[in-house]
């Protein structure tokens, strides 16, 4: 696990950036803190910091050259096949010089090409300059685990695991507006637009070849949805049960190797519970680390976790948290982030990384398991509302009184109530605008009531269709696969992905997910819907195939997520920020904002305690970027 970073001059005037290629790797020391090398030619320069997983030696130290000095690498990720891929190169008469499986990944390229990428099983991101070509080769992994970002001009083209990196480029800070528009929706900027002009992001399982001032991308994995066709719907629910369960067995088992001490997150919920359950059978005394609220008991589940621990006789660490250790972490956190991000959840996955890493530096994750399995509740009202039964009806005519009774996630009576009126909302729209609905924490025109008529008139409201029609493009309204297709494609990566990534990395703690390796993946795909939902229960399939293996008390429980209680801090010990970043003078010369709302939104938060915590959440995380960061709207840089 790495940070990569380089630089490929397409002038002279390009050259000249290449003197910041040092500061850029420094900027990504976190995600390596071992070691630090760059590869510099006449136009190309590939910068790597190094986290040790497997190989410690120096052998495995990178920028990494062929023996014909033609091909050099930078990668960050880990390949668990790469033994069978190594016997195989081996098999062919290439010789090794380490035990990594950044040397297996560069021969492999060197003798397939492009076709490498679909022996891969692992996550990563890599670049490969070929200097006979002068071109780079750049991919990223199937599922957007490990994440690339790029900048390009007429003068040179630049990429780095991370955001920060490409700022120590000095390269231009223009705001994209129509990126803010929907960040104030999503709290993210989904892939492949990012929060500045001409910085985009990889989408996950495609890869670029740039050569002079030309670049290509293509995609060569996505998804295997296909409307109305599930290829596994000849095996029965049992035969199905019993094959995703010898694939999660597999997939953990790969997962398992490291040259460094390994754990597991165990956040006493079905996903992560199964991943240890699978992972003692390979691992004695298995490490696993969990984190808890000591002053709010609705947010709090360690107690499901420790069942689990005890079970399987894990070396279990708890960490219970108060409300100032959020508050101690919210401005280390937020500094780490390029652009804004604002899933209030960061917070308690920042500190438990920060404490996990003091005993380990490998942990295995249960994510990705609620968007390939349908977990979360808003499958079970999508799936209610095309059945449109009498719950779904009866919820629909009650929107007037759900309207006026109170909606709040810190007590389990206002998040119900939420949660019944979002319901009832999405049922007033089509199946696309539902999802768009479903998806997002603010609607369009919210988001628009919070910008200035200056951020307003820079909005590109044609661009922003666009890029809804793309998302919306993968909703028909009939195969309720397409709801998990669609959010495997935007809200895994572009939100939870990034946010494991990011709060991990932090602290140098490589996380993998079994859930995502792509032959669960594929398989998930395959199945009918009716085996991961019903109208009763979420994620079907995969609490029934590892029910066996977990303590009864995990079942026929609520799904609260990992919400966090911040609303005292907002009237506390955070109240001097908010007052700074939404001071009027603050936001007048930034020129995002309408002064009206923030001042409406501090009255909100200082004055009430019924209010949006996403929302707020948001609008303060894009304040505290825009701080440190200091971007300009394009409109200051052409007047």
């Amino acid at each position: 696990m790495c940070g990569i970073t380089g630089i490929f001059a397409f002038n002279e005037l390009g050259r000249l950036f290449m003197i910041n290629m040092n500061a850029a790797n420094e900027a990504l020391a976190h995600r390596g803190p071992d070691m630090g090398r760059m590869f510099m030619e006449e136009r190309v320069g590939l910068a790597h910091r190094r986290l040790s997983i497997l190989d410690l030696s120096t052998a495995g130290n990178q920028p990494m050259t062929d023996p014909t000095g033609r091909y050099t690498i930078v990668y960050n990720g880990e390949i668990y096949n790469f033994r069978q891929l190594r016997s195989d190169l081996e098999a062919q008469g290439i010789e090794f010089q380490s035990d990594c499986d950044t040397e297996v990944l560069l021969h492999l390229f060197i003798q397939e090409g492009e076709n490498c990428l679909n022996k891969l099983n692992g996550f990563f991101s890599f670049t490969v300059f070929d200097a006979e070509q002068d071109s780079l080769f750049i991919a990223r992994d199937r599922m957007g685990i490990k994440p690339l970002v790029y900048y390009v001009d007429e003068d040179k083209f630049i990429f780095a695991s991370e955001m920060k990196a490409l700022l120590a480029y000095k390269i231009p800070r223009e705001v994209d507006v129509t990126s803010v528009f929907q960040y104030l929706q999503f709290n993210y900027i989904p892939a492949p637009e990012s929060i500045f002009k001409n910085v985009h992001k990889l989408l996950p399982g495609h890869f670029m070849r740039i050569k002079k001032r030309e670049i290509q991308i293509e995609k060569y994995y996505e998804p295997p949805f296909s409307e109305g066709c599930t290829y596994q719907s000849a095996l029965s629910y049992d035969d199905a049960k019993r094959q995703l369960l010898e694939l999660l067995d597999d997939s953990v088992k790969q997962r398992l190797i490291a040259d460094v001490p390994l754990g597991a997150f165990l956040s006493g919920g079905i996903d992560s519970s199964a991943v240890v359950a699978l992972a003692a059978k390979y691992t004695q005394k298995l490490n696993t680390f969990s984190i808890g609220y000591k002053n709010e008991p609705l947010f709090d589940e360690t107690k499901y976790a420790e069942l689990v621990a005890k079970k399987y006789d894990t070396n279990h660490t708890v960490f219970k948290l108060g409300n100032d250790d959020f508050y101690e972490n919210v401005f280390d956190l937020l500094d780490f982030y390029g652009e804004p991000f604002a899933d209030a959840s960061q917070i308690p996955v920042y500190i438990l990384c920060k404490e996990t890493k003091k005993k380990v530096t490998v942990a295995l994750s249960g994510d990705g398991a609620d968007e390939i399995f349908a977990g979360y509740n808003k499958y079970l009202g999508e799936f209610k509302a095309r059945e449109n039964g009498f719950l779904a009806k009866m919820l629909k005519n009650s929107l007037p009184i759900l309207d006026k009774l109170p909606k709040n996630r810190n007590t389990a009576i206002g998040n119900r109530i939420r949660q019944f009126h979002r319901f009832a909302e999405g049922m007033q729209k089509s199946p696309q605008e539902r999802y768009w609905y479903l998806t997002s924490w603010q609607n369009e025109i919210g988001a628009k009531a919070m910008l200035s008529d200056k951020a307003k008139s820079l909005l590109d409201g044609e661009e922003y269709q666009s890029r809804k029609s793309r998302i919306l493009n993968l909703i028909h309204g009939s195969d309720f696969n397409e709801i998990l297709h669609a959010d495997t494609l935007m809200l895994l990566p572009n939100d939870m992905l990034h946010k494991v990534d990011s709060m991990s990395m932090a602290h140098a703690l490589e996380v993998r997910v079994p859930f995502l390796d792509h032959r669960v993946v594929n398989f998930a795909f395959g199945l009918p819907s009716h085996y991961k939902i019903n109208g009763q229960m979420k994620k079907r399939i995969l609490q029934d195939a590892v029910k066996y293996l977990l303590p009864k008390e995990l079942y026929n429980r609520p799904k609260h997520g990992f919400d966090v209680p911040l609303t005292k801090g907002y009237k506390g010990e955070l109240r001097n920020w908010i007052e700074e970043i939404l001071a009027d003078d603050f936001v007048t010369s930034q020129g995002v904002f309408s002064l009206d709302y923030t001042r409406k939104l501090k009255q909100t938060i200082f004055d009430t305690t019924n209010f949006d915590q996403n929302q707020v959440w948001s609008v303060l995380a894009f304040q505290h970027w825009w701080k440190k960061f200091e971007p300009t709207l394009v409109a200051e840089e052409t007047e």
